[in-house]
């Protein structure tokens, strides 16, 4: 309840991810009905918006401790957090969950501060609250300087100075550009990519969601499947019948994906989180598959 959705809603809207008359709905990204009866985010989505010829793949996270595996499996997928924190109520406990994680990762992290516009706002006092978590959770000399921004998200502003109230999310799109790492693309190995999450739709089936670690996959490319619940199960062989990179909020074709690129991929009817999917052009039998951990 600190903002999440609400920020990237904005983010959408001064990424140029709308028409500039379009009306859009408040949390436009928590699309399931329970969702929206409950104003929570409960299942990861991805989407990405363009900013300064870049895009910025995002996945928008739940908050709520119930929901902490769904935040865990996404963080495999991307280079750096968002850490969003409430300017009132501070850092809370599942916030110490999924921050340990992304640190254990190496993940860079922006730290904002946000609804600073409330009257009960204690930014500095939460600013010192975010520290001493950093601190507690061993964070590096590094991850302990890491950027801290001061937003409302429901305004769709940001500033570098909690005494400066900002117009727009330029400073937020800035940061980003400039603290997290682009993904590493190693172009020259065979495929792999590991399954982070899983979505389904009615005509085609369960479809694989995950960045790709290495290598190019093409439409139609034969594949095969580790299974991580049993990797002494021999791999399994399929083909990558449809793949689609996200765009706001739809899912885009193509006919080909390259390493650092979050890609949807349909066609493998028991694919499930955990799996990784692998190129078979330097696979022989009976050579055992290797799997990302």
């Amino acid at each position: 309840d600190h903002g999440k959705t609400t920020l990237v809603n904005e983010m959408l809207k001064q990424g140029g991810t709308f028409r500039d008359n379009q009306v859009v709905q408040d949390r436009v990204m928590d699309s399931g009905d329970l969702e929206r009866e409950r104003g929570i985010t409960i299942l990861a989505k991805n989407t990405s918006t363009t900013y300064n010829g870049v895009k910025i793949n995002i996945v928008d996270t739940p908050g709520h401790a119930d929901f902490g595996g769904e935040v865990e499996r996404v963080l495999k997928m991307v280079n750096g957090v968002i850490l969003l924190v409430d300017a009132a109520e501070g850092p809370m406990p599942q916030t110490r969950f999924v921050l340990s994680r992304a640190l254990e990762l190496g993940h860079r992290v922006i730290v904002v501060i946000n609804k600073i516009d409330r009257p009960d706002q204690r930014i500095h006092e939460v600013i010192d609250e975010v520290l001493e978590l950093l601190l507690d959770l061993d964070a590096t000399d590094e991850q302990l300087d890491s950027p801290m921004l001061f937003c409302s998200a429901r305004n769709g502003t940001a500033s570098y100075s909690p005494d400066v109230v900002g117009t727009d999310l330029k400073p937020l799109f800035d940061t980003i550009l400039d603290y997290i790492p682009a993904p590493e693309a190693d172009l020259d190995q065979p495929f792999q990519m590991l399954v982070s999450s899983i979505d389904y739709n009615e005509f085609v089936g369960r479809i694989a969601i995950g960045r790709i670690e290495r290598g190019v996959l093409k439409q139609n490319q034969e594949i095969a499947v580790c299974n991580y619940h049993d990797p002494d199960a021999p791999a399994k062989k399929a083909k990558a019948v449809s793949m689609y990179e996200f765009a706001g909020l739809g899912k885009v074709p193509v006919t080909e994906a390259t390493a650092g690129n979050i890609i949807a991929l349909s066609g493998i009817g028991d694919i499930t989180i955990g799996d990784t999917i692998l190129s078979l052009i330097h696979i022989s039998e009976p050579t055992r598959l290797g799997m990302i951990s």
